[in-house]
């Protein structure tokens, strides 16, 4: 069911980048109200849906902008409202900025849950991407992947090349683990790159109570210029660490803070989340592409069976050598380089309902992996400049799970993606067979390309 909150918090601070003041109100709204930001402090006081088509700007924080108005650093909040699976709520601000409070999540969560949530007497909307994939930034060697799974699981690796900072990792394996262990991390950078962000007008409410600032090398403060005014003035010269020796919650602390940050920015699609996401290095303008690209696949699998196919069974007769009553595809609807989406009509005069329980038909299990293996023997010969002329033969089929019957006059649609490139004709897929989005039959296949004599 769909979910507010019970009552209104306040919550009142200052804006990391901003530097302003800013009073704040969550308050609870009404069924398909959807998360919205409000500048009360601007003429006729405009709406922004925090939805990604408004997302304006991700420059170390995310922006969005609807209305001629805009509201930024708002990825700590959407992770809160996100973990509380909160659907419909309005946020009043009369400044520009979420207020940043100690750098983390911490005090939205704690105040969501102190005020309650209401449920409310309209079903939630429920979508499910059934394909994996994956965004990448080659700026800066950033990737995030996605696979389809019935919870919603993150994983996230950061990376910074820093002595001070190693590499770590943090994960989040199920929503009511959010207030303990990932909703206290804070927000961080580097002190070479304090100078930069004031000089570009950031972190102009920063202080060192709001964030983590990580020292790489001694460092005078003669050479610190505007930033000596954040210091305490006792101080001459900063050591390698972490600026005024202030404790971790935990030693992967950034890199929870990181998921916190892409927890939030996932909230933008506007929907509820199910899926595995793999992050290495996020950052907002990898974690913004991701969730475009997310909204991108729910409408694609939600719009799969209009239209004309890209491969009719014709069209498959060309490429694979399989005929009746041995062929099971009946169409391509979708073929990339690393994944395949097939359709099987299941029938009820399908040859096999004849002998396989008559009076109760089932289609066999072996035939759905055979169609799987089908479906993938497209996959494999995407590859090839001339797909008529090779032949794909099973080398393994693992991890085999039958979980619901496949009976007749269904459709039967079969999602494959790569494991792993295609290497010397080895073709490693993950499998999953659908009916009315609910997984039937799931594999792990393994087939290679031969080339006909």
């Amino acid at each position: 069911m769909q979910k507010t909150l019970k009552n209104k918090i306040e919550i009142n601070g200052v804006g990391l980048h901003t530097g302003v003041p800013v009073q704040m109100r969550l308050i609870p709204a009404n069924i398909d109200t959807g998360i919205r930001f409000r500048r009360v402090d601007l003429p006729k006081k405009p709406y922004i849906n925090a939805l990604i088509e408004n997302v304006n700007e991700t420059n170390r924080r995310t922006v969005i902008k609807e209305n001629n108005a805009s509201v930024e650093t708002i990825e700590h909040l959407l992770a809160s409202i996100l973990a509380a699976s909160i659907d419909n709520l309005i946020i009043e601000l009369n400044g520009p900025e979420v207020p940043i409070l100690d750098g983390s999540s911490k005090e939205f969560t704690e105040k969501i849950e102190k005020t309650g949530i209401l449920i409310q007497d309209k079903k939630k909307q429920e979508f499910e991407i059934l394909n994996y994939f994956k965004v990448e930034n080659q700026k800066d060697n950033s990737k995030i992947e996605f696979y389809p799974q019935k919870k919603l699981e993150l994983e996230v690796t950061i990376n910074y090349n820093s002595n001070v900072l190693q590499v770590q990792k943090a994960k989040l394996e199920k929503l009511s683990d959010f207030k303990e262990h990932i909703s206290p991390a804070r927000t961080f950078c580097f002190l070479h790159e304090l100078d930069h962000l004031m000089n570009h007008h950031l972190i102009q409410g920063g202080n060192i109570n709001n964030g983590i600032v990580f020292i790489e090398k001694t460092t005078s403060l003669k050479h610190l210029g505007e930033l000596q005014k954040l210091l305490p003035n006792d101080i001459n010269e900063l050591k390698p660490g972490i600026l005024n020796g202030k404790k971790l919650i935990s030693e992967n602390e950034q890199a929870k803070h990181k998921l916190l940050d892409l927890l939030g920015d996932i909230k933008l699609a506007g929907f509820d989340i199910k899926g595995k996401i793999i992050a290495h290095k996020p950052g907002h303008t990898i974690n913004a592409l991701f969730t475009k690209e997310l909204k991108k696949q729910l409408l694609k699998n939600r719009n799969i069976m209009e239209g004309k196919p890209l491969m009719n069974i014709q069209d498959i007769k060309k490429i694979l050598p399989h005929r009746e009553p041995f062929l099971f595809i009946d169409e391509i609807r979708e073929l990339e380089d690393n994944y395949v989406t097939g359709v099987k009509y299941v029938d009820r005069d399908e040859y096999y309902f004849k002998g396989h329980f008559p009076n109760a038909p089932v289609m066999p299990g072996v035939l759905q992996i055979e169609a799987m293996a089908q479906t993938g023997g497209i996959l494999a010969l995407n590859s090839v400049p001339d797909p008529e002329n090779y032949l794909t033969y099973f080398m393994k089929i693992d991890k085999v799970k039958f979980k619901q019957k496949v009976e007749p006059n269904c459709i039967l649609i079969f999602k494959l993606h790569l494991l792993s490139p295609i290497r010397r004709g080895i073709c490693h897929m993950q499998a999953k067979a659908y009916v009315n989005n609910e997984i039937v039959t799931e594999a792990e296949l393994m087939a290679k390309i031969v080339k006909e004599k």
